[in-house]
């Protein structure tokens, strides 16, 4: 078995403060994922039916351009879906993506098992293929998980659904948004990415709160704002 070494960018995630504990001491006494709310979950069917749809020619442009890199480049031919064991509202559920990285640099034992391990050399020097570093770079790589949201796994906006170990790791070091809410494609964190702001569980805590005071009318509009905004980053090709 490869000894991969994992990478920090892979958990940038910070535990809560006693500042955070305090305003949100309300979040900490929940102990059960928190119920869906209507229009969030008719927004998330609809759109991601819809997406799905969109994204088509795009997918099957990519497999294209897989193909012809793999022809040209041997080394770096293969699948070009995958998927890890991730967790989302305290549930462990398949996370599907686009294969970024060359086949020797996956942990075929692991890779069956769905351990996020076994991919972990993503941030390894000259790890990706050519097509998968323009895919990362514009987040075509999240595509997939459109259809995670349309079987009710995730959903267009939440805490982004993390790896098992991270997950395990988030929940010890005091963090419970992810035991309470779906995991998203989209956070108010994930809009901060590049940011020194990335990671600052603050925002994973502002949005469970908003959850629960808002209306359902009230949080899709929440919802509706952090996509803009996130449209905005990848637009900038800010995935790395």
């Amino acid at each position: 078995m490869r000894n991969i070494v994992e990478p920090q960018e892979a958990f940038p995630y910070k535990p809560p403060s006693e500042l955070i504990r305090q305003k949100y001491r309300h979040i900490f006494l929940i102990t059960t994922p928190l119920q869906p709310r209507l229009f969030k979950t008719l927004f998330d069917k609809v759109v991601a039916t819809f997406l799905l749809l969109l994204s088509l020619p795009i997918l099957l442009l990519l497999k294209l351009a897989f193909l012809i890199e793999g022809w040209l480049v041997p080394e770096n031919k293969g699948p070009m879906f995958f998927f890890y064991n991730a967790v989302s509202a305290g549930k462990i559920i398949p996370k599907y993506k686009i294969r970024l990285i060359k086949l020797k640099y996956i942990e075929p034992e692991g890779a069956k098992r769905g351990d996020w391990v076994a991919y972990s050399a993503e941030w390894t020097p000259d790890s990706r293929t050519y097509v998968g570093k323009f895919v990362k770079k514009f987040y075509l790589d999240e595509l997939p998980q459109f259809y995670s949201i349309l079987k009710g796994d995730m959903s267009i906006v939440g805490p982004r659904p993390l790896a098992i170990l991270h997950y395990e790791r988030d929940l010890a070091q005091g963090n419970v948004t992810r035991k309470l809410l779906k995991g998203g494609i989209l956070g108010l964190g994930h809009i901060n990415k590049g940011t020194s702001e990335m990671g600052n569980p603050q925002f994973e805590y502002e949005y469970v709160d908003q959850y629960l005071k808002k209306s359902s009318w009230g949080l899709l509009m929440l919802d509706l704002w952090i996509i803009w905004k996130g449209a905005l980053v990848i637009i900038k090709g800010g995935g790395h």
